[in-house]
């Protein structure tokens, strides 16, 4: 028979290690996997590569359509920072600005502790790159050029962040979508067509725009596709040489702007005679994002419009 004192030392043998070893030993265990997990890797879009050691949890966007896109690929919650005028989704108006796209400010975007930026390209500017990677973290240059290229960015960010699943279930629908665009306007009649950004100055896009990817979607002809730069300034007398059939606005707002009714000051234009002067939000155009898909229904409904006239 067991003294009380020998059977306490045999239970005290046989209790399980006490919790804060065990713990120990978790930790440890999960230190040595990180070590061993093989790191995240993607090439942006001026082929860098951009690598992380794990998924990042805190993110700075400096795009509008950069902060859609992290939403749009399961991110949103990793956003920690963004640019002036990222209005959509709504819960991207909460979170702390640090500048526009123009003009950003390096100590703010430090303060924020972000473990990934992202920037636009034609945007940020080039210049731009070189600051943000002095500040030691990890930078993914976006620049979507094509419709297809909107849903590799999406895909790319899932990558980076851990949302990938998501991201990519968002850009098969994104794909299926224009597919099926692509099939019933790509035998359309051609239809020459005049882009105007703005009027103040008179301002245009050139082929090499996504703009015009989805103008070439629809059937439709850039009469400035052969400009040399992305987003051209030209003036009155050049589109009434090119004579459009149709002029398509954006402006700054959902609303259509006045300034597309100042072309009625020249009636023997083709897009004035025939009543060709059209509106597209430009959220729908001219951000780089799912949403070009609404865009491109809507402009391709005006296109087809005019061939029915």
């Amino acid at each position: 028979m067991y003294t009380r004192r020998q059977r306490h030392s045999w239970s005290a043998l046989a209790s399980p290690a006490p919790l804060p070893l065990v713990l120990c030993a978790l930790l440890v265990f999960a230190a040595v996997s990180r070590a061993f997990a093989e790191p995240i890797m993607v090439r942006d879009f001026l082929n860098r590569q951009v690598s992380l050691a794990e998924p990042a949890r805190r993110v700075v966007a400096l795009a509008p359509h950069i902060v859609e896109n992290v939403f749009s690929a399961g991110a949103g919650q990793a956003l920690v920072g963004v640019v002036s005028f990222s209005n959509f989704p709504a819960e991207a108006q909460q979170l702390p600005v640090v500048g526009s796209y123009k003009a950003f400010s390096l100590e703010t975007i430090l303060s924020l502790r972000p473990d990934l930026i992202i920037m636009w390209a034609s945007g940020n500017g080039l210049k731009a790159l070189s600051k943000l990677e002095s500040l030691g973290v990890p930078v993914y240059v976006d620049e979507p050029a094509t419709l297809d290229d909107v849903a590799r960015s999406i895909g790319d960010i899932g990558r980076l962040t851990g949302t990938e699943k998501t991201a990519l279930r968002q850009a098969e629908r994104f794909h299926s979508e224009l597919a099926a665009l692509r099939a019933r306007y790509e035998l359309q009649t051609p239809v020459e067509l005049f882009y105007q950004i703005w009027h103040e100055p008179l301002q245009t896009i050139n082929g090499a725009h996504i703009i015009n990817d989805v103008i070439e979607l629809c059937g439709g002809q850039n009469v400035f596709a052969d400009a040399l730069v992305l987003a051209p300034k030209v003036n009155i007398e050049s589109v009434l040489q090119r004579d459009p059939q149709v002029i398509i606005a954006s402006g700054m707002s959902k609303a259509r702007p006045e300034w597309l009714d100042q072309w009625h000051r020249w009636p023997t234009l083709r897009a004035v005679r025939d009543g060709h002067l059209f509106f597209v939000p430009p959220d729908l155009l001219q951000r780089h994002t799912l949403r070009l898909l609404q865009g491109a229904q809507r402009l391709c409904g005006q296109l087809a419009s005019v061939r029915n006239d």
